[in-house]
């Protein structure tokens, strides 16, 4: 069963234990083959791969500076569009 997202009490989290401007970590999980999908979302940015044991799934790690929470949500609003992602 799929929960839906919470979107006012994760930013709500977001500005009450974060001081922006921020290096914030995103990790992915998504199929083999969409990791530049992923990439694309924070271009200019190093992405950190680790193939699953068989293969079928790639977890993907990304560090951006990011000026706001709503610039968070953005990436995560963008990510869930991805067929296949999971946001951790």
């Amino acid at each position: 069963m799929k929960h839906a997202f919470d979107k006012e009490s994760f930013k709500e989290k977001l500005e009450a234990q974060t001081s922006f401007p921020t290096l914030y970590m995103f990790k992915f999980i998504v199929p083999s083959g969409k990791e530049q999908k992923v990439a694309a979302l924070l271009p200019n940015n190093k992405m950190t791969l680790k193939t699953s044991s068989k293969g079928k799934y790639v977890s993907a790690t990304i560090k951006a500076m990011m000026p706001n929470s709503e610039s968070i949500l953005d990436i995560y609003e963008k990510a869930s569009k991805i067929e296949g992602v999971i946001s951790l």
